[in-house]
């Protein structure tokens, strides 16, 4: 349970309560419940319209929030996966393959944490090592191939940052998919699900249009790593969170996301076929308005959308 969510459960928790002593004695009446279940939906919009950044991070971390594979699942009538980067081995934090949405056929990439202990050791905790970055790559000149537009989704701590990373080549694999991924002659649609933290997720996020969940968040470090650089000190992450400005309406405001997909109040996990149906809508829609662009159309937009992102001011020269 979230830190946030306490007052609320425990108001449903004597709703529920009082609800069963009214099966034996009746004391309270129908219109007492309803009275009551009022109030607690007046809670829940006070508590969910008042969310820090930091209790935003919290819910994109929610351990019952919908992974990569829940969104295949329900987004794909088919799907196909493909292993392995032909040159080290197969990385299980990154899904890659053939899908089927809405009658649409997709290659999909996606970055995977796991769901239990167990999956979480087996995905390495979504934290993509170099061979998953050139899998996705492998599979994103399949779609140039076959000229299918590809599906990527985010949610990622990370890139993993040990050694055996950087002896095969973490920075490289990165760089390299920058390069390719901005030059990949079909639509590349991406949708942030959760975490999107630092070269990790940017290694997989360059697209034509960038939709992102309403409570995940995309910042150049986590809030707990800009802590420990800039105060030195990580339980200052509440504060590092405000001060990254990484939600998505900071985002729309900067340009680096282009759509906010709605989450039910609350979060993901507390309605995950609400969030499956706004982000096939957001696909289906997106695909169908690239699909009329070509080919140097789309990459010259590609080109500007990413050439405008930021903005710098001049000091005025101090007076001698």
């Amino acid at each position: 349970m979230l830190d946030h969510e306490k007052q609320i459960a425990d108001y449903e928790k004597t709703i529920a309560q009082l609800k069963e002593q009214n099966k034996v004695n009746g004391i309270w009446t129908d219109e007492e419940i309803v009275k009551l279940e009022k109030k607690l939906e007046l809670l829940k919009e006070q508590v969910y319209s008042q969310l820090s950044p930091w209790e935003r991070v919290t819910i994109c971390r929610h351990p019952e929030r919908p992974r990569s594979i829940d969104y295949i699942k329900n987004l794909c009538e088919d799907f196909t996966e493909i292993f392995g980067d032909r040159l080290f081995q197969d990385d299980r934090s990154i899904v890659a393959g053939l899908g089927v949405i809405g009658g649409e056929k997709f290659v999909i990439i996606a970055q995977e944490k796991g769901c239990d202990t167990e999956s979480r050791l087996y995905r390495n905790f979504g934290m993509p090592h170099p061979e998953g970055y050139r899998k996705a790559l492998r599979v994103m000149k399949l779609a140039a191939k076959f000229n299918l537009p590809v599906l990527s989704l985010l949610d990622t701590p990370g890139a993993y940052p040990g050694l055996t990373a950087e002896e095969r080549g973490q920075g490289s694999a990165i760089a390299t998919n920058l390069l390719e991924m901005a030059n990949l002659p079909t639509p590349i649609i991406v949708v942030l699900i959760g975490e999107g933290c630092s070269g990790g997720a940017l290694g997989m996020g360059v697209g034509d249009v960038i939709g992102m969940l309403e409570h995940s968040y995309y910042s150049v470090i986590s809030p707990e790593g800009c802590a420990s650089i800039l105060w030195r000190d990580a339980s200052k992450n509440e504060e590092a969170a405000a001060t990254l400005r990484m939600q998505v309406e900071d985002l729309l405001e900067f340009g680096v996301v282009d759509t906010m997909i709605p989450e039910p109040q609350g979060g993901a996990h507390h309605n995950p076929k609400v969030v499956y149906e706004g982000v096939k809508q957001f696909i289906s829609k997106q695909n169908k308005a690239l699909k009329k662009l070509s080919q140097e159309e789309l990459l010259e937009k590609r080109y500007q959308k990413f050439r405008k992102m930021g903005a710098f001011t001049v000091a005025a020269t101090p007076s001698q």
